[in-house]
């Protein structure tokens, strides 16, 4: 028997959907610490997956598969809703919406540091 290693987070019902393909599977239960970086990874997973979207069907698909993860996420960090919605309405008082479909493309540089992926050509 070939195994193939995922080693990654999975959904629920996933190994019962395994052993009906009459496969084979090893799983482990996660503690508190491990399941939330390998939540914040499945985040990053699901996110990219958004990138190979082609129609609303396959948008809808995807952004619901996030927000399971976000929605996990703050279950297991006991942020509110309404926590969220605070942050939101101080970061668009900050930094604005996106209504106006903004692309930066370079900036000067006057030290201003970033989350984002800014610097490539």
């Amino acid at each position: 028997m070939k195994k193939i290693y995922y080693r990654k987070l999975i959904r629920d019902k996933i190994p019962e959907k395994i052993i009906n393909r009459g496969s084979e599977l090893e799983t482990r239960k996660l503690s508190k610490v491990d399941f939330l970086k390998e939540l914040l990874k499945k985040a990053g997973e699901e996110s990219s997956e958004l990138l190979q979207a082609k129609n609303k069907s396959q948008f809808i698909e995807e952004i619901a598969d996030v927000l399971d993860v976000i929605e996990e996420i703050l279950k297991l960090k006991k942020i509110t809703s309404a926590e969220i919605a605070k942050q939101q309405q101080k970061n668009f008082e900050k930094k604005g919406g996106f209504e106006k479909r903004l692309f930066l493309v370079w900036s000067s540089d006057d030290g201003y540091k970033t989350n984002g992926r800014l610097g490539r050509k």
